[in-house]
């Protein structure tokens, strides 16, 4: 068997290991979920009315409208804490060191982790996205083309920042400092374009917000889905995604290749 056949053989078994995982204790992805829905509800229902101000005063339809995109990607960020945490486990209660010692592809352990929270991720943003449907969020102007840009562009964000999770994970000496590690990646959507527009921000600010991984990420999604201007933002959401792969990968390996915890 060559050795390509071998790590995708030893890669899914580890990618249904996780999976496994993830339906048997349903309760850190619930609890990760939770968060961009009730964020979601919040702001539509609670400050709909007055943020709708900022965007032009459309009222609570517009502003729903407003406050999807972001939320999505919000989502992907809160679903990968819990990568974080399941690397985390597997280091401290030293899985990994039994794995190693083992006849397998020793990247598939890795890899294993990445695309199960990538898909546990696509699932989150598609629930999200169905509580937003079921609020009155609607994209009737997007092609099908623009649909599938869009998918595509979630779960290249998916995939940058679950690596970049793992890469917390490992450097973390328990699960529960790998949470609170993971914490920017809940907590840089709200500092983006998610809820309010950049112009609404302190003049001082408005660099901070604008140039962060998220908020190019939630324009071209805006624009992909609701017609709005791309610009720029396409291109930065592409540098954006391979940069933190590339960190995400390389901060991981390297950590995965040294002495296990």
């Amino acid at each position: 068997m060559s050795s390509l056949s071998l790590a995708l053989r030893d890669s899914s078994t580890m990618l249904r290991r996780n999976l496994l995982h993830a339906r048997r204790y349903p309760s850190l992805t619930l609890n990760l979920l939770m968060t961009p829905v009730m964020l979601l509800l919040l702001f539509v229902y609670i400050f709909g009315g007055a943020m709708s101000g900022g965007i032009g005063g459309g009222g609570r339809d517009e502003y729903i409208a407003y406050i999807v995109p972001g939320i999505l990607l919000m989502t992907i960020g809160s679903t990968v804490v819990g990568a974080a945490v399941s690397v985390s486990t597997d280091m401290s209660e030293g899985i990994i060191a039994r794995f190693r010692t083992m006849a397998i592809h020793r990247s598939s352990v890795l890899i294993g982790h990445v695309v199960g929270s990538v898909l546990q991720s696509i699932a989150s943003v598609v629930l999200v996205g169905l509580v937003g449907v079921a609020i009155g969020f609607r994209s009737t102007d997007a092609s099908v083309l623009e649909w599938l840009a869009a998918f595509g562009l979630i779960a290249l964000y998916a995939l940058a920042l679950t690596w970049i999770a793992v890469g917390m994970g490992m450097a973390s000496p328990n699960a529960e400092a790998a949470s609170n590690s993971a914490m920017p990646l809940i907590l840089l959507p709200l500092i983006s374009s998610a809820f309010t527009p950049i112009d609404s921000m302190p003049g001082w600010f408005q660099p901070i917000a604008e140039y962060q991984p998220f908020t190019p990420a939630i324009e071209t999604l805006r624009g992909l889905l609701l017609g709005t201007e791309i610009g720029n933002n396409g291109w930065l959401a592409l540098g954006w995604s391979v940069a933190l792969i590339a960190l995400g990968y390389r901060w991981s390996t390297s950590q995965f290749k040294r002495d296990p915890k």
